[in-house]
């Protein structure tokens, strides 16, 4: 089964977007990253069964999803007492839930509150589907929502890092489009991977290693690493105060998803990058590229030969990656 976590919505915050999939079929929900990231995957001939769980409106997000025409049956689930029977022998949970910062209140606040969202959820996911894998959009990946993840599974038991990923596909959606305008090149066929974490100067684009080759000018580079690291803000200030980057989000989470599901299926030579437990930097989380398989992560391809602009970025993202990974486990520690 799949099962995800909306976003917020303007009026409530949303526990989780919950999407069922039995042999063979794949799925998701409601809210700003929910929705959008539900009719994505009800459109895929891989989906075969849809469940969505959120703590309002869920029946009626499904409702109108189970009107459009492909074969994935959608069931909505909603409210805390109807979770265990949603998350129960699912396969993948995909959890975009938080809230964003709001005036008035401070970093510490919106850590609390998102540290506890993603704490409550994957304690859930823990009890009730402990095979499952789990890929978290909630934010920031790189700074807690993975670390409180798994020191909730290791708390249970459960924890298998294999199949738990911080999901940083949006990162490499836009360096591939970004490189692709700059050289007039199809974005569906550029690749370039993304490393380190998950905001600001955490994310790494490899341009050096893009698929085809490309080459800029050093003052060029600088200032396309600069707009893919700060993207998030583009948006932000684009929609002016009116929300952040979503429906970009629910395009990159589903592609993550599709490409796990056909790893899960027998799929050979599927890679994404991913936030994930990693012994490849000092850092002992870090998004790299993976070979995914049938039981998560089949194999981390690692950093690869980089130049040495990259490896300057590397060097600078550690301190960042490390404090926050340890609030993060220290959060997750004392978490009742």
């Amino acid at each position: 089964m799949l099962s995800g976590l909306s976003a917020y919505t303007s009026s409530h915050i949303p526990w989780l977007l919950h999407l069922l999939w039995p042999i063979k079929s794949v799925l998701g929900a409601s809210g700003g990253i929910g929705q959008p990231l539900s009719l994505l995957l009800k459109n895929s001939p891989l989906v075969s069964k849809l469940s969505l769980y959120d703590i309002a409106h869920t029946p009626g997000v499904a409702a109108d999803l189970s009107h459009i025409e492909t074969k994935a049956n959608v069931k909505g689930f909603m409210g805390p007492e109807q979770l265990p029977e949603c998350l129960k022998g699912c396969n993948v949970v995909v959890i975009p839930a938080g809230v964003p910062r709001k005036p008035g209140m401070t970093r510490d606040d919106l850590f609390n509150t998102n540290a506890s969202i993603v704490a409550t959820l994957t304690s859930a996911c823990a009890k009730h589907c402990p095979e499952a894998m789990i890929c978290i959009i909630s934010n920031p990946v790189s700074k807690f929502t993975i670390p409180i993840t798994s020191e909730v599974f290791k708390k249970h038991g459960v924890y298998n890092p294999k199949k738990i990923f911080g999901v940083t596909t949006l990162d490499i959606v836009r360096a591939n489009t970004f490189v692709a305008e700059l050289k007039g090149l199809d974005p569906a066929r550029v690749s370039v991977p993304v490393i380190g974490g998950h905001a600001g100067k955490t994310i790494i684009p490899l341009i050096s290693q893009c698929t085809p080759k490309v080459d800029f000018p050093q003052d060029q580079l600088v200032k396309l690493t600069g707009r893919i690291q700060e993207a998030g803000t583009e948006v932000v200030q684009a929609k002016a105060g009116a929300g952040s980057a979503t429906l970009s989000m629910a395009y990159a989470g589903a592609r993550f998803v599709f490409s796990l599901l056909n790893a899960i299926n027998g799929k050979e030579g599927v890679i994404e990058c991913a936030f994930v437990r990693s012994d490849e930097t000092e850092s002992p989380y870090f998004s790299t590229p993976l070979l995914l398989g049938k039981n998560g992560i089949e194999k981390n391809l690692g950093i690869g030969k980089i130049t040495s602009f990259e490896q300057k970025m590397v060097a600078d993202a550690m301190s960042e990656l490390k404090a926050s990974i340890k609030k993060g486990e220290e959060f997750a520690k004392n978490f009742k």
